[in-house]
């Protein structure tokens, strides 16, 4: 019965588009498909030959090296990506679910090549930087611009306050003196007030409302909803002290968002992620703490460059670097403050004031 159950199952096997293999609780392959092989480039007998961690891309092996212990421990792997390197040389990026078989120490997996998705993504978060450091190239230009200009319209004026034009007899020459002596006023006016509204112009162009913490949390928790189900995530939240701020609603959303997804991402592989978020006022100052029991930081080596843009602490190849840099730009522009308190394998707890 068994002999002709697996007959049956070869074709479905060996004619899958879907990457599909056993593997052994001692790390190596025990079957793979034609798909598997192709991709690759590697022959049966050198994926069989060598340990499934030689093929994963190095900086991705001791991540995957502790998520398959939890197959040992019967704990199915769903939704997980890493990279493999082909015998061509060429990273790929695969998408694994992975289930384990205890009596037999087998793991049966299938997996999807999401390389040209993670090309995708990979362009969009460039685009994005790229559009954010132009952004911050173009603010910068228009302050310095307006600023130093200001300077050579405070020498022109200056003359005309020397000029004794009781001293000029030809009319024409005193109406010039008069049309340029006005045009100067006027352009040093208009610099001015163009300043003071770049300087206003970071937190005035925003709506400003009372935010309710619980409704937007809820409302990114809904927008989430997989990937929280996914990663087994257990909230513990308590608001009862400060039930909201006045802030940009948009601005607050990503705040969780990038938090929460970050929680997940960055998550401890043996134990589900657990997220406190409390609020409270503490002398005088609106506060939101937001604690996870995850991977942490090393705060000597990383404290200073946390909230960078582009700056990755983990060897998690899906780290893009923009998400803290984020939430730190949206509090600060509206004049709050963030701290970080963590430690490796002891989670990560985010302290914001509000303004």
């Amino acid at each position: 019965m068994q002999e002709t159950t697996s007959l049956s199952l070869d074709p479905f096997f060996n004619l899958s588009m879907d990457l599909l293999c056993i593997a052994g609780y001692d790390g190596y392959f025990k079957k793979v498909n034609p798909a598997l092989v192709k991709l690759l480039g590697y022959s049966e007998e050198e994926l069989f030959s060598r340990p499934i961690r030689e093929f994963i891309y190095v900086e991705d092996r001791d991540l995957t090296a502790r998520y398959r212990e939890n197959l040992k421990n019967n704990v199915p792997l769903v939704n997980y990506e890493n990279r493999y390197v082909c015998k061509s040389g060429e990273i790929i990026w695969l998408h694994w679910t992975s289930i384990p078989l205890e009596d037999e120490e087998l793991v049966y997996a299938i997996a999807k090549n999401i390389t040209h998705k993670k090309k995708l993504e990979k362009e969009r978060i460039d685009y994005l930087i790229s559009l954010v450091d132009k952004n911050q190239e173009l603010k910068q230009l228009n302050y310095t611009t307006s600023h130093d200009l200001r300077a050579p319209v405070n020498n022109l004026l200056s003359i005309f306050e020397v000029l004794d034009f009781s001293k000029i007899d030809d009319n024409e020459i005193l109406e010039t003196l008069n049309y340029m002596k006005k045009a100067t006023e006027g352009l040093n006016k208009s610099l001015n007030t163009y300043v003071d509204l770049l300087s206003k112009k970071e937190g005035s162009d925003l709506e400003l409302e009372e935010v309710d913490f619980e409704w937007v949390l809820n409302h990114v928790k809904s927008s989430i909803g997989s990937l929280l189900i996914n990663a087994n995530v257990t909230f513990k939240v308590d608001f009862s002290t400060l039930k909201g701020v006045r802030h940009n609603v948009n601005y607050m959303e990503s705040i969780f968002l990038n938090l929460i997804t970050n929680s997940i991402k960055y998550g401890m592989p043996n134990t589900p992620p657990v997220i406190f978020i409390t609020s409270r006022i503490l002398k005088g100052r609106k506060q939101l703490i937001y604690t996870d029991n995850g991977l942490g930081f090393d705060m000597e080596k990383v404290g200073d460059k946390i909230f960078g843009l582009n700056k990755k602490f983990h060897n998690n190849g899906d780290s893009k670097g923009v998400g803290l840099y984020l939430v730190y730009n949206h509090i600060t522009s509206l004049g709050g403050k963030i701290s970080v308190d963590s430690e490796v394998d002891k989670g990560t707890t985010f302290t914001i004031s509000f303004a």
